[in-house]
């Protein structure tokens, strides 16, 4: 069986090293209050999220992602961030899809850079 072609609304490039989740991470959609997907990684700049049904070429979303803090505690920041690309993958239900921030505070930024900087 042959994937379904790659979806891409712009050229593919990565400013920024993406680190894999080795937890769970579920992505809420603030707008519904609906589970949006899962990280598969990310970054400072973007991430990609695996989930069910595939997103809205180049379309904005509000999004809350779960970050582990020391003794199993897990803090949620908020992101703005635009669809990139999307792909079907073998499972029919399952799409990965590659997303860029672009609004985050500052506070939230700041978590994000930590938790980027700690090994793993």
């Amino acid at each position: 069986m042959t994937p379904a072609p790659r979806v891409r609304t712009g050229q593919e490039r990565r400013r920024a090293n993406r680190k894999p989740v080795d937890f769970d991470a579920t992505v809420i959609d603030t707008i519904a209050e609906q589970p949006f997907g899962r990280i598969g990684n990310l970054s400072a700049t973007g991430m990609l999220l695996i989930s069910a049904t595939p997103p809205r070429q180049e379309a904005v979303y509000q999004l809350r992602l779960p970050l582990p803090e020391s003794g199993g505690a897990q803090r949620r920041i908020d992101v703005g961030v635009q669809e990139q690309w999307h792909e079907q993958t073998a499972s029919a239900d399952v799409i990965w899809a590659g997303y860029r921030i672009i609004a985050i505070s500052d506070p939230d930024a700041e978590r994000l850079k930590e938790w980027l900087a700690q090994p793993g």
